[in-house]
This record gives C-alpha cells, sequence and structure tokens, in this order.
C-alpha cells in the first residue's frame, strides 16, 4: 500500500492494482460518490471504486473501512471504522450534482476509473 493525499491534507492508503486484497472482486465493487461530513456539512469529495464484503456489511475505499450508520446519522449515512468519521456514500448522480446542495464544486475522480465514469455518464 501506499500513502495518498485526499484533500484538506487527508491520508489515507490506497492499494495499486497489483496490491489489492484477494477478497476484493470487481463483481463486488461499484463505482460511488464518496464525501466526508467530518468538517461539516460539505466536506473533501471524490467519485471512485468503492469495494464491498462478502455480506456487503463493510465497504472499502482507499484503505479505509466503513459501515452503516443504520439510519442514526446526521447528513452522513457510513462512519469510518478506525477514526469515526461521518460520510455520505452513494451511487454518482447522472447531472453531477453529487453534493448534498448541489454541484459538484471539488469532487475529484479517481483517475483508475475516470474513463468509466464517463462513459456511465454518457449512458455507452
Amino acid at each position: 500500500m501506499r500513502q495518498t493525499t485526499l484533500s484538506a491534507g487527508q491520508t489515507a492508503a490506497e492499494w495499486t492494482p497489483d496490491q489489492l486484497p484477494a477478497e476484493f472482486r470487481l463483481a463486488r465493487s461499484r463505482i460511488m460518490y464518496v464525501e466526508s461530513k467530518a468538517g461539516g456539512l460539505e466536506g473533501p469529495a471524490r467519485i471512485g471504486r468503492v469495494y464491498f464484503s462478502k455480506t456487503g456489511k463493510t465497504l472499502y475505499y482507499r484503505g479505509m473501512k466503513f459501515r452503516s450508520l443504520k439510519g442514526s446519522g446526521f447528513k452522513a449515512n457510513y462512519f469510518e471504522l478506525e477514526s469515526g468519521d461521518h460520510y455520505w456514500i452513494s451511487g454518482p448522480r447522472k447531472d453531477r450534482d453529487n453534493r448534498l446542495y448541489g454541484g459538484n464544486r471539488g469532487v475529484e475522480v479517481d483517475a483508475d476509473i475516470r474513463e468509466e465514469y464517463e462513459s456511465n455518464l454518457r449512458g455507452t
């Protein structure tokens, strides 16, 4: 694993494709919108490939593990297991208005899924 900088100085380990744990399968992954709510209603946000555990209870993204808040979060639906920080994780919107109050200001798309993401937006 290698360390990468997300934004606002936040870092997380990132798996390179050849280092993905064996339990991760593309069949159990999806391109999703991931936004940190640790600093308030709008935080650092990315669109990238999120992997699901075999049971679907744990999500994995850029070296972080997430579990559902099961409806108890305020403007958040998952929490990161290590830090306890809250996140909003959902499928990306075709109109690109992923943020809570619309727009996509500052939303970064991971390089490894950019082409697939753009193709999904075009519907091809």
